[in-house]
């Protein structure tokens, strides 16, 4: 029938025709055919038919079924208008519906529902079918919900080069599908063994887990896959799944800076507010951790549907958002020297670490930790007293008191404070004991010179000499840095320990390679890692010279050219350097302290600051690494 015959009778709040109304869509005192379209659309609003009549009650389970997968999707039905064909005695529903399958990707689209009057006439029944619930069902499919997974966001360093993307790994494992019964732990056992892994805790995972479940034992790159014995592709069960990981170019490269994405903890899905589901991979240490929610992006949604032939179809799509690329300043390059330069300390090193700054625009250009530094990112964070290498700030506290670099000091063997005896480190050179130039004290490294001219100093001189050289002012760059401390001595010693960067004195690698790029630079340097990460520098109180500058690139010069750091002369460039080696810790039989060795230094547009957490000294144990990082 057409539906343009008098005999129809559109409700949709536009045109009613009130005979037929009574005739074929309900009597006055019984429900009509726009009735029964409302009870089913507000049924179905809450994911389910209700207590609407049903031409066929088998219908109500089917729709139940299907629906299922949907129940946390929120859905809302309207009727948009209810036709009525009088001499057949039924009506067709037209619903909107509006699932919010994503925040801002609804998917609405509109269905006719037919519906049938009872013979009394005082009843309707909706003659339910799956293409009701959604164009194109037929019986037999089945919906699902697919989620699609973004592209995680790249780590790029120096002119965009790319740092951290998704690299090939394999995925080890047992397949417990592929064993039962004592098999599972005899099959665990042998896989754990092969990978080095624990027995124990391998076996017991996997005999807790699942009889359809992959038990992951291990993820490992491809290069470094070629190490495992092929023996393990002859236990029952084992598999190697291929995939991908978001990966720096090596295990090694900046590790614990660029930090490492796996599966979301218990802990991070319970912080998430929903936005991470078990299962997500996630940053969970380091720079993929911070900046997480702006690599991962945010997944997608499909809704699909299977047919009866098991092919897959998709409904409706909201794309996923891919994560955007986080970009720093590290130049590959760079970062691989500096590793490899760590290396050279040898297995069984102690903790190390290698920070290199551009001081012309205070870019991170390497920041590195030795295997010693058991994952932890000491380069920025590692708090330790700078030694030697802290005399660069007692210099500018002395200059700035009115010595001159060619102001003779007195550098004794030893000196006393407030009964406390101070002397110079055990390879001191004689031949530059007692009364030696600024400069001389400073290329040789004498303790004493420098405690011996600390009443010179007012309270605050010495910290305010750090900040004008970028040492302890707390900055937020956009990950975890310490900037170090110089607090007020609280006795005279105290103040004499501190000249020598022992004492209450503290930094990072980080900071005192900041003090090397500021002395290059003639200013505070602000390091930068991340450049879309806007920073207002807090400006020292009384900034450094041009002159003040000069003076102390004269000084670090006077290190390699006539003091502890002879040993660069021949490295090409004009080196700038200072060494440094504190005490630290509890004594050991004999009485003597370990001790920590640094080193730090300019050439040119690079400032490099090297420390190794025991050493024999700065020149002996730091200054090889920084030999090997600068050739």
């Amino acid at each position: 029938m057409g539906l343009s015959r008098l005999g129809v009778v559109v409700l949709s709040g536009v045109l009613v025709t009130a005979v037929s109304a009574c005739s074929v869509l309900g009597g006055d005192d019984g429900p009509t055919a726009a009735d029964a379209a409302e009870q089913l659309a507000a049924a179905l609003s809450e994911h389910s038919l209700g207590d609407v009549p049903l031409v066929d009650e088998g219908a109500r389970s089917a729709f139940d079924e299907l629906v299922a997968p949907l129940d946390e999707v929120p859905v809302a039905v309207e009727v948009v208008d209810v036709v009525a064909v009088e001499e057949e005695g039924r009506a067709d529903a037209t619903l909107a519906w509006r699932w919010d399958v994503a925040a801002d990707a609804p998917w609405a689209y509109e269905t006719s529902v037919a519906l049938t009057q009872g013979g009394d006439g005082s009843t309707w029944a909706v003659d339910w079918a799956p293409d009701d619930l959604a164009p194109d069902l037929a019986e037999g499919d089945t919906l699902g919900l697919r989620t699609l997974i973004p592209a995680r966001g790249d780590i790029t360093g120096a002119d965009g080069a790319v740092l951290v993307t998704e690299r090939p790994v394999l995925r080890y494992g047992l397949d417990k599908t592929k064993v039962d019964g004592p098999q599972v732990a005899r099959s665990a056992r042998r896989i754990a063994r092969i990978l080095d892994l624990d027995v124990a805790s391998y076996v017991s995972r996997a005999e807790a887990m699942g009889a359809a479940a992959f038990v992951e034992a291990v993820v490992l790159r491809e290069d470094d896959a070629r190490s495992v014995s092929p023996t393990i592709s002859d236990v029952p069960g084992a598999l190697a799944l291929s995939d991908t990981l978001p990966l720096a170019p090596t295990r090694e490269f900046a590790a614990a800076l660029l930090g490492r994405v796996g599966p979301a903890t218990a802990e991070i899905v319970e912080a998430s507010d929903g936005a991470v589901v078990a299962g997500d991979e996630v940053g969970l240490s380091g720079l993929q951790a911070r900046y997480d929610e702006q690599l991962r992006g945010a997944p997608g949604t499909a809704v699909v549907v299977r047919g009866a032939d098991d092919e897959l179809r998709t409904l409706f799509e909201a794309p996923a958002a891919d994560g955007a690329d986080l970009a720093t300043t590290l130049d590959p390059a760079l970062q691989v020297k500096a590793e490899q330069a760590l290396a050279t300390l040898g297995d069984g090193a102690p903790a190390a670490a290698l920070v290199a700054i551009r001081p012309s625009d205070g870019a991170i250009l390497a920041s590195a930790n030795g295997a010693g530094a058991a994952g932890a990112d000491l380069a920025a964070t590692g708090q330790y007293a700078p030694g030697s290498t802290f005399k660069v700030v007692s210099s500018l506290a002395l200059l700035r008191s009115g010595m001159r670099t060619d102001d003779v000091v007195s550098c004794p063997a030893t000196t006393v404070v407030d009964g406390r005896s101070f002397k110079n480190y055990d390879d001191y050179p004689s031949t530059a004991l007692g009364d030696i130039t600024l400069t001389q004290a400073i290329a040789q490294s004498c303790n004493t010179a420098l405690i011996g001219n600390a009443d010179r100093l007012a309270d605050g001189d010495l910290a305010a000499a750090a900040a004008a050289l970028g040492l302890g002012t707390d900055h937020d760059l956009g990950f975890p840095v310490y900037f170090g401390q110089v607090p007020p001595p609280e006795t005279e010693t105290g103040a004499a320990a501190d000249m020598i960067g022992q004492g209450t004195v503290l930094a990072s690698p980080f900071a005192m390679a900041t003090v090397a790029a500021s002395v290059a630079a003639g200013r505070a340097v602000l390091p930068v890692l991340l450049p879309a990460h806007e920073v207002e520098q807090v400006a020292p109180e009384v900034p450094l010279t041009g002159e003040e500058a000069g003076m102390l690139r004269g000084l670090m010069r006077a290190v390699v050219t006539t003091g502890s750091g002879r040993f660069l002369q021949d490295v090409p460039g004009e080196i700038g350097a200072k060494t440094g080696t504190a005490e630290y810790g509890t004594p050991d039989a004999s009485g003597s302290l370990p001790t920590h060795a640094w080193m730090i230094a300019t050439r040119g547009d690079l400032a490099v600051a090297v420390f190794v957490g025991t050493g024999v000294s700065g020149s002996q144990t730091a200054g090889p690494v920084l030999e090997a990082f600068l050739r």
